[in-house]
């Protein structure tokens, strides 16, 4: 059923076209829906939206990469506008953009909180002094998810939102700080299933396609897909 739902649909994904985004991408092209992959202006993104696109089109369906920066005003209504005249209206708008600083609570300067609270869309997770700065971005997701879906139930337009939890990719590895290092520890110890504590971004992506297809009478919820993280 998830197969014919998606078949023929256009998905938006905001993310870079890397980790969790690239996944969603292959993984909706696969059961024959087209992808537009948003990425910001830098030559990483970039190229990670240029793999991530040659690999959609692998797979025989049509793929576009987009370059926005959704901090500024505007810019989402150009994305849609360019991805419209590109692809197609898009039917699925994924968000799996996030931003974390590697600095403990009061080094991180005014500007770089702005940034963080501008773009960052992660709903749970663990409240700890090193990551205090993308904990203070969780609680208004899930109030504006809520009313979102009231705004647009009329159009028949569903708003969920997902809270994963660490996951094990390269936004959360790599980082060698000690507070940094810490925090991984207390994720491994939380976890019900890994022992890393890092949720698998392949268990998240069954999810993301039953809310674009089948998911549709669900709104304004925020549901947990995180292996039991926040359940001790």
């Amino acid at each position: 059923m998830t197969e014919r739902s998606i078949a023929g649909k256009t998905v938006l994904i905001a993310g870079g076209g890397k980790n969790l985004s690239a996944l969603i991408a292959k993984d909706f092209a696969a059961k024959g829906a087209k992808a537009i992959v948003m990425h910001y202006n830098s030559d990483a993104t970039a190229a990670s939206a240029a793999e991530t696109v040659a690999a959609v089109q692998a797979l025989g369906a049509k793929a576009v990469a987009i370059q926005a920066n959704l901090s500024t005003a505007g810019a989402v209504d150009k994305l849609f506008a360019d991805a419209i005249a590109a692809v197609g209206r898009p039917d699925i708008a994924i968000n799996t953009v996030g931003m974390v600083l590697k600095k403990p609570m009061l080094e991180i300067s005014e500007d770089e909180y702005d940034a963080i609270t501008t773009l960052v869309t992660s709903l749970l997770g663990a409240y700890t002094p090193f990551y205090s700065s993308y904990a203070a971005t969780k609680a208004p997701v899930e109030h504006f998810t809520r009313a979102a879906s009231k705004k647009f139930r009329e159009r028949g337009i569903s708003v969920t939102a997902t809270g994963t939890g660490p996951m094990g990719t390269s936004f959360f590895y790599g980082q060698e700080v000690p507070e940094a290092q810490a925090y991984h520890k207390q994720a491994a110890a939380l976890s019900a299933f890994t022992k890393t504590g890092l949720t698998d971004i392949q268990d998240i992506v069954p999810w993301i396609q039953f809310l674009g297809t089948e998911g549709c009478w669900m709104t304004g919820q925020t549901v947990l897909v995180n292996g039991g993280y926040t359940t001790k």
